[in-house]
């Protein structure tokens, strides 16, 4: 069979469902496993993320352009982390030969710090169930690299028996420098993992990755899987990626993550912020939300710890369609990248509770203006009230069956300053 069937097989085994984008070299390969598309590919790594947390395997399958849309959640949710596992299965055309630029995506491995495998076509199937198996371990996405040799090969069957671990989600008593610090050892712990794998064969003599030539072979290209002088002879289809990589230590590790309690306090909202009627109704009705980048991320501390994950700026939306049905936005990180999740969610008549707190300002990055976001979703009707309308907000403030947004308004007390809660 050719290596884009195999994958295909491999992938319905090991994943519970698959989103995509087309494109070449990877469309063959969405079609064949019945990817749903969606609007742009950050939303469909937003989509995993929520499905991860309901406890879903997610594969996304994109080009490698369509990976670079994705780069915000996927560096967030390296600290945030998962609980099923998300695969990004990527398809680098690397002679363009069916795209406008060239690009080697396993070097998103070092910037978000996340596994990377690259199959031959020998180990294709184990190569997908241990991506999967190294996303839940370590509690991020991991990323399988594919090219056209490889799919367009002849390569005989595999298989692989599906071993669901399970991953988990940020220790919320941990401060934003503690998640990363955390993040950070289980990096150390993915270079045991790597050495140890048994998808590389090491046997002396040249190396190969992917269809490469080579005498050894690499699978789990990031972090590397052995010693400097084990890399002598490298083949590789695109950059030197390995070859740059082979001297690539563990972080060191110093101290315990720190803690909210460590270090005596935790920020929340000004005092005297319009929203604190809504984010008390959430709470007294055990409502859970994913948060976006900017204040919305103040409702993951106390005094009301209604938020459960963050995935960065404009991310909400679509991940709590796929699991909580609560998105706590800000008027900025809708008008951001928001409103692409919004468009796709009402497109597909999933159930979600949007929540938009309206000040007309950037509340986390110095107070600048931000445009009237009402004449950009009136397609969405949605329900307009005052922050201190408490009736219109408990009868408003309900789990949804299809997609509703309603839209806050408040303004933020001059000179206010978040407020600090000690422990």
């Amino acid at each position: 069979m050719k290596g884009v069937e195999a994958l295909a097989l491999a992938l319905q085994r090991s994943a519970d469902c698959c989103y995509t984008v087309p494109g070449y070299p990877i469309s063959e390969l969405a079609a064949a496993v019945g990817a749903t598309i969606t609007v742009n590919e950050k939303v469909a790594l937003e989509y995993a993320l929520g499905d991860s947390i309901s406890g879903r395997r997610v594969a996304l399958i994109v080009k490698h352009v369509g990976l670079n849309a994705c780069a915000d959640p996927l560096v967030h949710a390296t600290a945030q982390g998962l609980r099923a596992g998300v695969v990004v299965v990527v398809g680098d055309d690397m002679r363009a030969a069916a795209s406008d630029v060239t690009q080697d995506s396993r070097y998103y491995g070092e910037v978000a710090q996340v596994p990377v495998l690259e199959p031959d076509g020998e180990v294709i199937a184990p190569t997908v169930e241990a991506a999967f198996e190294a996303s839940e371990t370590f509690s991020r996405v991991a990323i399988v690299r594919v090219t056209p040799a490889l799919l367009d090969a002849d390569v005989p069957e595999t298989s692989a028996p599906r071993n669901d671990r399970k991953g988990c989600l940020a220790d919320p008593e941990l401060t934003m420098a503690g998640r990363a610090q955390a993040s950070d050892r289980r990096v150390r712990a993915m270079f045991a993992w790597s050495r140890s794998s048994p998808l590389n064969r090491l046997s002396g003599g040249s190396v190969g990755t992917g269809p490469a030539d080579g005498a050894t072979r690499v699978v789990t290209v990031y972090p590397p899987p052995a010693d400097p002088e084990v890399f002598t002879r490298i083949q590789e289809i695109g950059r030197p990626f390995l070859g740059e990589h082979r001297l690539f230590t563990p972080p060191e590790i110093a101290g315990e993550p720190e803690r909210f309690s460590a270090r005596g306090y935790s920020r929340t909202f000004c005092r005297d912020c319009p929203f604190h009627p809504a984010f008390a109704i959430l709470r007294d009705r055990g409502m859970q939300a994913i948060c976006d980048a900017g204040c919305a991320i103040l409702a993951m501390n106390p005094p009301y710890r209604i938020g459960i994950a963050t995935y960065g700026l404009g991310s909400s939306i679509a991940v709590a369609a796929t699991s909580t049905g609560v998105a706590l936005t800000g008027d900025y990180a809708l008008l951001h990248s928001g409103l692409n999740a919004l468009i796709d969610v009402y497109e597909r008549r999933l159930p979600l509770l949007c929540i938009v707190l309206v000040n007309n300002r950037m509340g986390m990055t110095g107070g600048h203006p931000v445009p009237d976001i009402l004449r950009y979703i009136t397609w969405a009707d949605p329900i307009v009230c005052s922050a201190g309308d408490e009736g219109t907000l408990r009868r408003t403030l309900i789990s949804r069956q299809e997609p509703c947004t309603v839209v806050i308004e408040g303004t933020c007390p001059e000179g206010a300053h978040h407020e600090t809660l000690e422990y």
